[in-house]
């Protein structure tokens, strides 16, 4: 019975099995003498069975899945094919929260260097395995734009706890209020040992030491409302002489210095010892003594003197919050990271409104978000529905659509052939994906606080750049990195990697039963390829040259099944290299 065809027989069988146990009654109804006496049940109507869906509805049910998570299978494809785009988000945003911290501690994890890839084990599980989808990529996103990294040059190396809480802070707010994720994210021990706030004491006329400058600089720049003013659009607001308002100068950063001053790990001395290790994943405690007293003023805000820590810091970020420039700073982001890397201004527009007013509504009537301005579920609807994410393919403009992080590509082919994430820590190769030779890219271990690429980047020496469009991720594609890549995927793909915990069965061992079974015939692979991983797009020079390919790889009477191995693999490489699967569109 091929694949493709399980989920709805099994559906259908489910719902004939309901129906006629409704029809018995459930073997709790009747009289007390054992339903004797019952009437008999009315007949029942046959069980319908389900129309088949076309194959141009599984195509589109993939593309949609291509952009809300790391990567579709064919049956999730075929199975919102059967459902709605609008059900399947309501479904997502119901679903619980994939966490580390306690899951890491259950398994006996501390902070310390011998757990240095805990909590990177735990994530590949979470974004692999977890049926949160939409919940991990927008995690994803989210990291990309409020950045730690626990690298093994970073502050954080060492610490996986660490970094786990702050993986579970952006998991819980995935969906909830940005302005309530900048709090939990200002309070956290991670991004206050990265970005220096941790333990930064107010300041000293006599030793002449000032508050640490950092957090507050990159809170605007990166967190909140960058460096030049927007309009709802995107576009740069100009002064009478034609060069970008900047939103902030140098006063406005010495000012909100002041305010985070006097954090500290939760316990009864600024300064701590050993003794609160486990401070190191709980939020930060204000001691007040080390918290500047002076008056602050910052983006047209001032606190006066005398103002106690918690609420300066909520001052500081109700008017971060509340700046004009915030709605389309984030939302161009979150489009970049979802759908498009140069969305086109009426796109940015209508996502940013929607960040504003904090409300969706889907096709299906249902509204998205509790109408607050920042409502995260609100704005990734919004994106994900817009007219534009929604377009064909072959009907889009040449500059839509964005090529794939190396990660994404990585999990589709993790997550389309069954791989159980939670192996990840018997994957060596999963040590550290950063260099250009394996994926060049590890989630949560970004070179800088300015992430792996700039939302901003225009690829010199290109043609996207010749147009002048921002293409971030192109500023980690080079020689070196599309070969790694290749080599890399090649090691997975032929379930060729290596592991000292790794054994026959246990590990990242791909399940290509269902290829297999139709590899006889190359159009019938190619068609399930495609269906997957490029949804209908690739072109006929691509699909001619991959087809000649396949069918060269010999199936030997003798031992057919090393024949069709064969071409899955060679299949499954070259799709996963093709362009057409390289750019997301």
């Amino acid at each position: 019975m091929p694949q493709s065809r399980l989920g709805p027989i099994l559906k259908t069988a489910v719902l004939a099995l309901t129906l006629s146990l409704a029809a018995c009654g459930g073997g709790g109804g009747g009289t007390s003498d054992g339903g004797t006496n019952a009437p008999p049940a009315p007949p029942q109507p046959p069980t319908p069975t389900p129309q088949p869906v076309t194959r141009q509805a599984i195509l589109e049910a993939s593309k949609f899945l291509n952009q809300a998570t790391f990567g579709p299978t064919y049956t999730e494809a075929e199975d919102l094919a059967y459902s709605s785009q609008s059900l399947w988000l309501r479904d997502q945003f119901a679903a619980a929260p994939t966490l580390h911290v306690d899951a890491l501690l259950a398994d006996g994890v501390a902070n310390d260097f011998e757990s240095f890839r805990a909590a990177s084990d735990s994530y590949w599980g979470a974004i692999i395995s977890g049926e949160d989808q939409l919940r991990q990529r927008m995690v994803f996103a989210l990291s990309q734009i409020l950045v730690i990294s626990e690298g093994q040059t970073s502050v954080l190396s060492g610490l996986p706890l660490t970094s786990a809480h702050y993986m579970d802070i952006l998991s819980r707010n995935a969906f909830g209020n940005y302005r309530d994720l900048l709090e939990d994210v200002t309070y956290s021990p991670a991004m206050a040992a990265y970005l220096t706030y941790l333990y930064n004491a107010k300041g000293d006329m006599e030793t002449g030491r000032v508050p640490d400058e950092n957090y507050a600089r990159e809170i605007m720049q990166l967190f909140t409302i960058g460096l030049v003013e927007l309009r709802m659009d995107g576009s740069v607001v100009m002064d009478g002489n034609g060069r970008p308002i900047e939103t902030y100068d140098n006063t406005d950063v010495t000012g909100l210095a002041r305010v985070f001053t006097g954090l500290g790990l939760n316990g009864e001395n600024f300064w701590p010892d050993d003794s609160v290790a486990d401070a190191t994943y709980t939020p930060l405690e204000v001691f007040e003594f080390f918290h500047s007293d002076l008056e602050k003023s910052f983006l047209g805000t001032t606190i006066p003197a005398g103002t106690r820590a918690r609420t300066s810091i909520d001052t500081a970020l109700d008017t971060l919050f509340n700046h004009p420039n915030l709605p389309p700073f984030i939302s161009r982001q979150l489009i970049q990271r979802f759908t498009t890397s140069h969305p086109s201004p009426a796109y940015i527009q209508r996502v940013a409104t929607v960040f504003a007013n904090g409300s969706y509504t889907l096709p299906d009537g249902t509204v998205i978000g509790e109408g607050q301005r920042g409502d995260l579920a609100a704005t990734l609807a919004a994106i994900l529905m817009d007219s534009e994410a929604r377009q064909a393919p072959d009907t889009a403009p040449n500059d839509w659509g964005k090529v794939r992080e190396p990660v994404l590509r990585f999990t589709h082919w993790a997550r389309a052939f069954g791989i159980d994430g939670t192996q990840a820590w018997r994957e060596d190769y999963l040590w550290d994906t950063s260099s250009s030779g394996s994926l060049g890219q590890h989630p949560f271990r970004a070179p800088s606080v300015f992430n792996f690429y700039r939302p901003g980047y225009v690829a010199p020496g290109t043609e996207t750049g010749a147009a002048g469009l921002t293409a971030p991720e192109l500023q980690i594609v080079n020689e070196a990195s599309v070969i790694g890549f290749a080599n890399f995927m090649s090691a997975f793909i032929t379930d060729n990697t290596w592991g000292d915990n790794r054994t026959e069965t246990l590990g990242f061992h791909p399940d290509y039963t269902a290829e297999m079974a139709i590899a006889d015939d190359p159009d019938a692979l190619l068609d399930r390829l495609d269906a997957v991983f490029t949804y209908g797009t690739l072109s006929t020079a691509t699909r001619d040259r991959m087809r000649e390919i396949i069918a060269g790889v010999p199936i030997d009477d003798q031992a057919p099944d090393e024949g069709r191995l064969g071409r899955v693999q060679i299949g499954v490489l070259m799709i996963l290299t093709a362009p057409e699967y390289t750019v997301l569109r």
